[in-house]
């Protein structure tokens, strides 16, 4: 898949996202956002794709940025909600940020749809300071939509937009290993059947909770939480100045040993 149709697939996720099955996977995911980054701290956050769900909303750093594809049409940058205005259009394999300058970065179904996914990670790796923190949302191939996805391609109808190589949860943590990018937590929700009525959907509403509690690993979509280790560095506290108690005592001359 080269950078264009790339670049195609990802907009035709952003009709998927229209339908019910679409906005029932906006609202978890962005619920579980909301969670995962109203407790991020620092300057610089980047969100990078999919302008119908607001993956910042809930973070209070100063500077925050949506950023789309380039082949977004005026319609498509118009659906992010809230009005907020899209900063940049880019190429997601090539960041226009500067190396160690972003404190959080987060990717709402990229890698998958992205043509080299590895090359993504390893700009986000790039542009992220020590210890800053990325957030991918991905669809779960070992799941009930994983398994409607493949019967779909065989029987030409997909459930999901065909042109997306879904990553498995263990795949997607391997990849972030190799670049230094712990993962701290992970998430599945979405447990529903791949139905494709709102009315459907409701009515295995039940299936949340109880997938949550006996196959947590099989929703239809998950979301990892990684952070940027440094070798060799450790992160410290401020430097409280205490002059009483940390200030050192001059020896008096008096109490030199003399020669």
């Amino acid at each position: 898949m080269d950078s264009a149709a790339s670049e195609k697939s990802i907009i035709a996720l952003d009709s998927w996202l229209q339908t019910p099955a679409g906005a029932y996977v906006r609202a978890w995911e962005q619920a579980c956002l909301d969670e995962l980054t109203a407790d991020i701290f620092g300057y610089n956050a980047v969100q990078i794709g999919l302008p119908q769900i607001d993956a910042l909303a809930a973070n209070r750093m100063p500077n925050k940025w949506q950023a789309a594809t380039r082949m977004s049409s005026l319609e498509q940058l118009k659906a992010a909600p809230g009005g907020r205005q899209i900063a940049v259009a880019l190429d997601f394999a090539e960041l226009p940020f500067a190396s160690q300058s972003l404190d959080l970065v987060v990717l709402p179904h990229v890698l998958e749809f992205a043509a080299e996914p590895h090359q993504v990670l390893r700009e986000v790796e790039r542009v992220l300071i020590p210890e800053g923190q990325v957030i991918i949302c991905g669809f779960n191939p070992a799941s009930l939509w994983g398994a409607r996805q493949v019967l779909g391609k065989l029987t030409n109808a997909p459930y999901l937009p065909v042109a997306g190589e879904f990553i498995s949860m263990p795949r997607m943590k391997d990849w972030l290993k190799l670049l230094n990018l712990g993962v701290s937590r992970s998430h599945f929700g979405c447990y529903a059947p791949p139905c494709r009525s709102a009315q459907w959907l409701n009515r295995f509403a039940f299936m949340e909770q109880g997938g949550q509690r006996w196959w947590p690993y099989l929703g239809a979509v998950y979301m990892v939480h990684a952070i940027k280790r440094v070798k060799g560095m450790t992160m410290i506290g401020p430097a409280w100045s205490k002059k009483s108690a940390t200030a050192p005592q001059a020896v008096p001359a008096t109490n030199r040993k003399q020669e």
